[in-house]
């Protein structure tokens, strides 16, 4: 009975840092990557939370509404500070351009007795760079995940945003992810900062050496991604679908890539799940679709 009572047990699925709205020329949708994956990850079986902070203001309320509504569950500090907000211009091929309002609610969570107990108990946790562009955040973000099992998955999905990264902050995260997932763009950004030359399995294979992770995961927009871990590679290209926008795609790719392996899929059977449920988002506005 036990053991039944584990097999059906949901995998506790948290997404840590920015919490905001995305304000797109059509209207605001809620987002932020860590966020958009607990949201996509609770959609396909979950139990998703996500740890951030919010203003005391409509934005902030708007946004908890929004997660009330979607039935996530969350550990949020109310703070005098503004709620997050990010303006959002798309071109005309989908891809989004993101312009991220400075000093707001998550810039400066505290690593709550709450979200360290929620880490211990994680399944797969995701965090990026951006949650992590101030001190105080970052500091909370890498206390929380230095609590998570080493079982879990901890995706570091890079998110290299405008002017909000470094090497140093990104070796940092390094050490305490075991998944790094990142875009062709971010893997030449990456390229350049640690000075690698070679080719995207070359560089992948290099990142799982010299920080021991499980797994590099390479989206390449519309044309292919790629899943490396130390013994097994999985290319699929990308679906053709009519894109409405990309907002929120590689959050929902990373959320169901983790979700199948939580479930006991193979790689190649995870990552065709993660590339159906990207090309899902990628033709619906916002980062957080109905599923069907």
């Amino acid at each position: 009975m036990e053991q039944m009572k584990q097999q059906n047990k949901k995998p506790v699925v948290v997404g840590i840092g920015e919490l905001l709205w995305d304000l797109l020329p059509t209207g605001k949708t809620a987002g932020g990557a860590p966020i958009n994956f607990v949201y996509h990850a609770s959609r396909l079986g979950a139990e998703g939370y996500a740890i951030s902070a919010i203003g005391d203001d409509d934005n902030g309320r708007d946004i908890l509404s929004e997660l009330n509504k979607y039935k996530i569950q969350y550990l949020i500090e109310k703070l005098p500070y503004p709620t997050g907000t990010v303006h959002v211009d798309i071109e005309d091929d989908g891809i989004p351009h993101y312009t991220i309002t400075e000093r707001v609610a998550w810039d400066h969570m505290s690593p709550t007795s709450d979200a360290v107990d929620l880490a211990e108990r994680a399944d797969a946790i995701c965090f990026g760079a951006l949650g992590q562009r101030c001190q105080q955040s970052r500091e909370t973000i890498q206390a929380i995940l230095s609590f998570a099992p080493d079982s879990a998955y901890r995706l570091f999905d890079i998110n290299l945003r405008q002017h909000y990264y470094n090497k140093v902050l990104i070796e940092e995260s390094l050490y305490l992810a075991n998944v790094l997932k990142m875009n062709d763009d971010e893997m030449s950004e990456l390229k350049k900062l640690f000075g690698l030359k070679g080719t995207e399995e070359e560089v992948a294979n290099w990142f799982m050496e010299n920080y021991n992770l499980r797994m590099v995961v390479l989206t390449a927009g519309a044309d292919y991604s790629t899943v490396y871990t130390p013994d097994e590679v999985s290319t699929l290209a990308t679906p053709k679908v009519d894109v409405a926008d990309t907002v929120g795609a590689g959050d929902a790719f990373s959320a169901a890539l983790v979700m199948s392996l939580l479930k006991g899929q193979t790689l190649r059977e995870a990552h065709e799940c993660a590339v159906k449920i990207s090309a899902f988002v990628c033709s619906h506005k916002g980062a957080w679709p109905a599923y069907e």
